[in-house]
């Protein structure tokens, strides 16, 4: 099996806690972090804009990458939300176990 994290942005902390929450209950991640303060500079239709925004890392199932971005893009209030998986490479075996037990099988 593989994992993967999932990289999401997002308007609000509070946007970001209500989306993380429901992956988690949800079993598509065995754990998001949040990380609020992050500010953005982005091209968006034809000029550049700035913005205050909260990342959202959820850590999954690999196999549960377009399950997750489905969710995320059905509760996310961007029309265009960053959802970018990364597959992990390697790491502590145990940590990447707990992750396996902690979500579900895809389908």
């Amino acid at each position: 099996m593989a994992e993967s994290f999932v990289y999401i942005t997002c308007a609000t902390a509070q946007e970001a806690e209500n989306i993380g929450m429901v992956l988690v209950e949800r079993r598509l991640a065995a754990c998001v972090n949040i990380l609020c303060g992050m500010r953005s500079l982005y091209w968006w239709e034809g000029k550049v804009e700035q913005a205050q925004e909260a990342v959202l890392i959820a850590k999954t199932r690999t196999e549960l990458v377009d399950e997750l971005t489905g969710a995320v893009r059905a509760m996310h209030g961007y029309e265009v939300p960053c959802v970018a998986a990364m597959p992990i490479e390697g790491g502590n075996p145990d940590f990447l176990d707990w992750i396996r037990r902690e979500t579900r099988q895809a389908g």
